[in-house]
């Protein structure tokens, strides 16, 4: 029997890759989506497509009160930053959102007996976002390991971040290895209502960027690109 593992499926490309990473190490696959009032509801459709692509055994959506991550340009009228210029840890940031999202990971791999979560965390991500950090990882890992009956017995859930070292361009190289359909997933943090990749965004010039350093043309359709 496979082991199981839960992974944390956003619908966007690192979560589609460490899908794949996951299926190629032999786990058997249960995807968890989070719908928290992010404006960018595409998403969650096409976390639903990778979950399907990949044959998930079961896949859950869970909604979260979005009055719990006021502050964010993803979740608030706050304008998604559009000129490529910003530093520091960016207004899309949504506060704590990978610590809860880990601690729900967490606590359905424990009640189902999956001793293993995948996160896309990656070397891009966290040099803005510090839920992104290894140090958060670390961190947090231990926290499961210490809060869990299962940690407590000596059978702890390990965190997997297998992307957090690469470049977006070595994770799309490492995904099209492994197969990962590219074009059913989403990056733009403010697509049109018909779900168009706005092209402006940092989320959509990192993945550009990232399919031109791999040699690759992004399947996706962009306003500007």
């Amino acid at each position: 029997m496979k082991k199981k593992a839960i992974i944390l499926c956003s619908g966007g490309l690192d979560s589609a890759t460490i899908a794949a990473i996951a299926i190629d190490s032999g786990f058997d696959i249960f995807c968890l989506t989070f719908d928290y009032g992010q404006r960018h509801g595409r998403e969650i459709e096409s976390a639903r497509a990778v979950a399907r692509l990949f044959n998930a055994s079961k896949h859950v959506i869970t909604k979260i009160d979005s009055s719990m991550f006021k502050g964010s340009s993803l979740t608030d009228d706050i304008p998604v930053p559009k000129d490529g210029a910003f530093s520091g840890v960016p207004p899309t940031y949504v506060p704590a959102r990978n610590l809860l999202f880990i601690s729900f990971g967490v606590a359905w791999a424990e009640s189902i007996g999956a001793r293993d979560l995948f996160i896309g965390v990656n070397a891009v991500d966290y040099s803005g976002y510090p839920d992104c950090r290894p140090q958060f990882i670390e961190a947090v890992s231990r926290a499961a390991e210490l809060g869990t009956k299962c940690g407590d017995e000596g059978d702890p859930i390990a965190i997997h971040a297998p992307l957090s070292g690469l470049s977006k361009s070595e994770i799309i190289k490492k995904g099209v290895s492994l197969n990962v359909d590219y074009s059913i997933t989403h990056s733009c943090y403010d697509p049109t209502q018909e779900g168009l990749s706005c092209g402006l965004c940092d989320s959509c010039r990192i993945r550009l960027k990232a399919f031109e350093e791999a040699g690759l043309k992004d399947p996706l359709a962009y306003v500007r690109a």
